[in-house]
């Protein structure tokens, strides 16, 4: 049965001589992959309308195992990002962040709507790509059950300001008890609030943020701290990151 998806190329791997199979992230099924025929010679249709990010309507035969794609119709090809290899690396990240911690066929609405609102977002020059990123990566947190406890202090002293962050504890620490923590770093209250912003606002709200280089690489190395412990996956795109993150400074 075919059936058109609404969806987003997270990446393409090369399948026999000519074609490629797709992973797609839908708006109607979450993480379905699917192959596509021709998509590995240049000059084909299939080949335009399969290159990562590129949002679109696809016409899939649906089965239990690998699906394929029949034809696509391109929404926004996404082209600035692919044009840019800063915002590609980051890009590419969320992407595979996506795909490795999003389970095959379960639908997730409003994921959809934040990763394609990461990608435009992205592919404007309003805001910085690594902030965008690590939006989405919260929210990615907050769906894998490892959010970083942030509105109140990680041992339920709710009355207590914020004035630490502890990667070991998983979250932020109230005055009594960040030294407890031997890994405890100051969190002054802009950094706390920003933190609380970037995990509960929809990038689709975002307009010309303004940080400082030296913000954003303390946040990057934050999250990047807090991912390695309690995330679990390999991120092979990480590497990538890393150099970009060289580039930006």
């Amino acid at each position: 049965m075919f059936e058109k998806v609404e969806g987003i190329v997270l990446r393409t791997k090369d399948y026999g001589e000519t074609n490629k199979i797709v992973t797609l992230f839908t708006r109607e099924y979450g993480l379905i992959s699917g192959v596509a025929r021709g998509a590995k010679k240049s000059k084909s249709r299939m080949a335009a309308v399969t290159q990562p990010f590129i949002y679109g309507i696809f016409v899939m035969r649906l089965s239990s195992g690998l699906g394929t794609i029949q034809q696509a119709e391109v929404l926004d090809s996404m082209r600035k990002i692919r044009e840019d290899i800063i915002k590609t690396g980051y890009a590419t990240y969320i992407a595979e962040l996506v795909s490795k911690m999003m389970n095959e066929r379960e639908k997730y609405e409003l994921l959809f709507q934040e990763l394609l609102a990461s990608l435009e977002k992205m592919a404007e020059d309003e805001n910085p790509p690594a902030i965008i990123a690590m939006m989405l990566e919260m929210k990615l947190y907050q769906i894998g059950g490892f959010a970083p406890i942030l509105k109140e202090c990680v041992n339920g002293h709710i009355e207590e300001p914020i004035v630490a962050f502890s990667v070991t504890e998983g979250g932020a620490l109230c005055k009594q008890c960040q030294y407890r923590a031997s890994d405890a770093v100051p969190l002054p209250t802009s950094m706390h609030k920003l933190l609380l912003a970037m995990s509960e606002t929809s990038v689709k709200r975002i307009r010309n943020i303004q940080l400082r280089k030296e913000t954003i690489q303390w946040l990057r190395k934050l999250l990047d701290d807090y991912y390695d412990r309690y995330g679990g996956m390999f991120i092979k795109s990480k590497r990538f990151l890393d150099q970009i993150h060289l580039l930006e400074e």
